[in-house]
């Protein structure tokens, strides 16, 4: 075997250890790198003048006011669309609309980890039955593909699979997207509130 043979097999053979070797070395950099451990948000309480104020603000009115929104543009309503709790349209012209309250249950959930609020829980109990109701047999949560019989233009909206595949344009449609933020909101309202009724929306 001459030496650019001997050179180019070497080559080849070093190309084919170097994913292992960079994953090797990422993990050990990566253990010394973030020695720590995150805390949990439910054990950190602000009472200072700056900051405990503003967590106040958004309990009071950021909340109110980004559900309201939601409600106005029919976002919540389109989780009863599609579990049938209501004869409305879908409506929205985007298939991303979904996060948008997930979000907002999330946040709200933060407030409430940090001050009681009866009201504002008993909200929040309401929407996550709601959502449980528009969820398909197999878990399936995108209130656009479920409700799409009641669109009045399907094809004209935008983020959204094709009419015959739920799957379909994956990359643009946001049905996982959604499903992160639905489950990041989730788990700050299990550890807010301790219930396990969104965690456990059809299991």
């Amino acid at each position: 075997m001459d030496r650019k043979m001997k050179e180019s097999l070497m080559k080849r053979q070093w190309m084919s250890l170097f994913p292992t070797l960079l994953v090797c070395i990422t993990a050990m950099a990566a253990e010394r790198d973030y020695p720590h451990r995150p805390v949990p948000f439910t054990d950190v309480k602000l009472t200072d003048t700056f900051w405990q104020p503003r967590i106040e603000t958004n309990r009071t009115v950021t909340n109110p006011y980004a559900f309201g929104k939601s409600e106005e543009t029919g976002r919540i309503e389109n989780f009863k669309v599609a579990g049938g709790l209501s004869d409305k349209r879908w409506t929205g012209g985007y298939g991303f609309n979904d996060s948008d309250v997930s979000k907002i249950i999330e946040g709200a959930s933060y407030c409430l980890s940090v001050r009681e609020d009866k009201k504002l829980d008993a909200y929040l109990d309401k929407l996550i039955g709601w959502y449980a109701a528009a969820q398909e047999d197999d878990g399936f949560l995108y209130t656009l593909w479920t409700a799409r019989d009641t669109v009045e233009n399907f094809g004209r909206v935008n983020c959204r699979p094709n009419e015959t595949d739920r799957w379909s344009n994956v990359h643009h449609a946001h049905q996982l997207y959604n499903l992160g933020h639905m489950y990041e909101a989730g788990v700050a309202h299990f550890l807010a509130t301790g219930k396990r009724e969104f965690l456990d929306i059809k299991e």
